[in-house]
């Protein structure tokens, strides 16, 4: 198993997580997505690493962006 955190920035409510979820959840190789609206915390576990490019990408589709 292979966890990567990142912090998504402009999530204010339940539905930003649940958009946020749906997003990564569909990037290949994604097993699990938890996202904390508080923090802004996203971590992705997946049995391989994953592409961050790929999982910034969802974010944005999401409509929201990654910091750093």
């Amino acid at each position: 198993m292979t966890t990567a955190s990142y912090t998504v920035v402009g999530m204010t409510c339940g539905h930003c997580v649940s958009s946020v979820t749906e997003e990564v959840s569909a990037v290949p190789g994604v097993s699990a997505v938890d996202v904390d609206l508080a923090s802004g915390g996203l971590t992705v576990t997946s049995d391989a690493p994953v592409d961050e490019a790929a999982v910034r990408a969802a974010v944005e589709e999401a409509g929201y962006s990654v910091a750093g």
